[in-house]
């Protein structure tokens, strides 16, 4: 089956998202593009019964169907030792800002888009994350023992067979824009934020793609610690990242860095834009304080 046009899919998922669309104008805006760009799509869309005014039809959801997430990944596994103290006795992803805990914004937004599996790759106070369970009692769990020997591959490497069609998270991110999480996705993708300069990871952007993946750069994307993989770069993460782990030094790796440098030529990765503070890492226990003022005694 041939797969949807790329303006198809952004028209489908736009009208999905904001159903309360009221005209063409409304609609280019919030696609970026001109009406004259839009108006031959939606002739064509309602022409196949996908749409019927500015609304989708059960054939729309049909044809989107194929492209909706399947489920998400939460890596959870480390210790977050520029938290201390918080961390001592708290997993990162755990410590609670504001009253909620961090890694709850993030499942609370999966489950809005209707993301209900869910697998959370744990090892640093491992038994802690059991609490989740009350409330979101749809978590898998995968167990990763060499937490403490690796970065954060070998957390990948654990869930490598759950990667395709699947959100990849940071799970100590502080998500302020839930909606950035969408029902639909066409291809795989990194949310990144546009910079000038920047001294964090971060993407050089060539045709819409990833070119380069680095720490610190000028006329770049920073880095947020969220990714989609689609089917077919799932299935060669679960190769890749195998491959990479097993490599001098590839226990040191990043994940990241297995699509966006290691085997960056395996895979074409768009670049997601949103705005600085739609998310929020919190690194040290100062940021924490600063956010939330409980934390300064």
């Amino acid at each position: 089956m041939e797969k949807m046009a790329r303006n198809s899919f952004d028209i489908l998922a736009f009208l999905h998202e904001n159903i309360d669309t009221g005209s063409v104008d409304e609609l280019a805006k919030g696609l970026r593009k001109q009406v004259s760009e839009v108006e031959p799509v939606l002739e064509e869309l309602r022409s196949t019964g996908l749409i019927k005014g500015l609304g989708v039809t059960a054939a729309g959801y049909e044809a989107l169907e194929p492209f909706r997430v399947k489920r998400a990944v939460f890596v959870a596994a480390g210790f977050g030792s520029r938290l201390v103290p918080v961390t001592l006795n708290t997993p990162k992803p755990l410590v609670r800002v504001h009253g909620k805990r961090i890694i709850d914004g993030l499942i609370d937004a999966c489950l809005a888009a209707g993301i209900e599996e869910i697998f959370i790759v744990r090892g640093y106070l491992a038994e802690q994350f059991d609490q989740l369970l009350y409330e979101y009692p749809m978590i898998n769990f995968i167990e990763n023992p060499a937490y403490n020997e690796t970065n954060n591959i070998s957390s990948a490497l654990c869930a490598r067979y759950f990667l395709g069609n699947s959100y990849v998270f940071e799970a100590d991110l502080l998500i302020r824009k839930p909606e950035l999480i969408k029902t639909y996705q066409y291809c795989s993708n990194f949310l990144g934020y546009y910079r000038e300069r920047s001294d964090d990871w971060c993407f050089t952007v060539e045709n819409g793609y990833i070119a380069s993946h680095k720490i610190g750069g000028t006329d770049c994307y920073q880095e947020y610690g969220i990714s989609y993989w689609d089917e077919e770069a799932g299935k060669l993460l679960a190769a890749d990242i195998k491959a990479a782990y097993e490599m001098p030094g590839g226990k040191e790796l990043f994940w990241t860095q297995v699509p966006l440098s290691v085997f960056r030529d395996h895979y074409k990765v768009e670049v997601r834009p949103c705005s600085e503070g739609d998310i929020v890492e919190i690194d040290t226990f100062s940021e924490l304080k600063s956010i939330d003022k409980s934390y300064d005694v």
